[in-house]
C-alpha cells in the first residue's frame, strides 16, 4: 500500500507529454541506444537530451481564471517587452501603436501555447521569415510568424507565435471561425521562440519586463478592474 501510494505521488509530479512531442523523444531515445552501443558516455549523454527533449514538449494542467474581462499568458516565458508599437499588417488591427506584451520562451520553458481570452478566432495569417533571435525587438517584424486575431466582447487581440534562433517549426491546432476558451491550447512552436500579444488601445499591463509568466494562469491584463469574483478551471 505505501509502495503504491510513494509511485501514485511520483507519477503525479510528472506533467503529461503532448502527442507532438513523441515522434522527437523517440527519435532522441534511439539515437541515445546508437550512441550507448559505439560509446557508454555518448550513450549518456543523449539520454540526457531524451530526458530534456520530454520536458520541452511537457503539457501541464494550468488553472486558468475564467472570469470576462481577464487576458492570460499565452505562454511560459519571462516577459520580455512591454510596449505599444504598431501591430503587423496582417492583423488588420488599424494604423495606430497598441499595446503589446512580448514573452520569451527559452528552450527549458514549456511550449505549448494556449490563448488569452475567450473568443471567436477571426483571422489565422502566416508569414514566413528570417530566424534571428526572438528576444530581439525586430524579430516581430522579420522572423516567421503565426497570427491570431480573436474577437472578444472587449475587442479584439491579437497573439502571434514568433520563431526564434532554435525554432524551426510553428504548430497550429486551430482554424478561423473557430471559438476558444481563455487558457485553451492553440498551439505550440519548436524549439526557443516568443509570443506577443497585441491588447485594445488603452488597455493596462498587468505585467512588467523581467516578470515570469505562466501560460493560462498568470493574468496580463484586466478590462474590468473594479469586478471581483474570478473562478477557475484546471485543463
Amino acid at each position: 500500500m505505501n509502495f503504491m501510494s510513494i509511485t501514485n505521488s511520483i507519477r503525479a509530479q510528472i506533467p503529461p507529454i503532448h502527442p507532438e512531442g513523441y515522434p522527437f523523444i523517440g527519435g532522441f531515445a534511439l539515437a541515445s541506444l546508437i550512441l550507448f552501443w559505439i560509446w557508454t558516455p555518448l550513450g549518456w549523454i543523449g539520454t540526457l537530451l531524451t530526458v530534456w527533449c520530454a520536458l520541452f514538449f511537457r503539457d501541464p494542467v494550468r488553472m486558468t481564471p475564467v472570469r470576462d474581462g481577464l487576458v492570460v499568458a499565452p505562454a511560459d516565458g519571462r516577459v520580455s517587452m512591454v510596449s505599444e508599437v504598431m501591430p503587423p499588417a496582417e492583423l488588420g488591427l488599424g494604423d495606430k501603436p497598441l499595446p503589446r506584451i512580448s514573452i520569451f520562451m527559452s528552450v527549458f520553458n514549456c511550449h505549448v501555447n494556449r490563448s488569452p481570452v475567450t473568443g471567436r478566432i477571426d483571422r489565422i495569417a502566416y508569414r514566413p521569415g528570417t530566424f534571428i533571435n526572438a528576444d530581439l525587438d525586430k524579430a516581430s517584424e522579420d522572423n516567421e510568424r503565426n497570427s491570431l486575431v480573436i474577437s472578444t466582447p472587449n475587442g479584439l487581440i491579437g497573439v502571434i507565435q514568433i520563431a526564434g534562433l532554435v525554432a524551426r517549426r510553428i504548430v497550429s491546432f486551430v482554424r478561423e471561425g473557430q471559438t476558444i476558451g481563455a487558457g485553451e491550447r492553440f498551439g505550440l512552436i519548436r524549439f526557443g521562440s516568443r509570443l506577443d500579444v497585441f491588447l485594445p488601445e488603452g488597455t493596462k499591463s498587468l505585467v512588467s519586463a523581467g516578470q515570469t509568466a505562466v501560460a493560462g494562469e498568470t493574468v496580463l491584463a484586466d478590462f474590468k478592474l473594479g469586478d471581483g469574483g474570478r473562478t477557475w478551471r484546471a485543463d
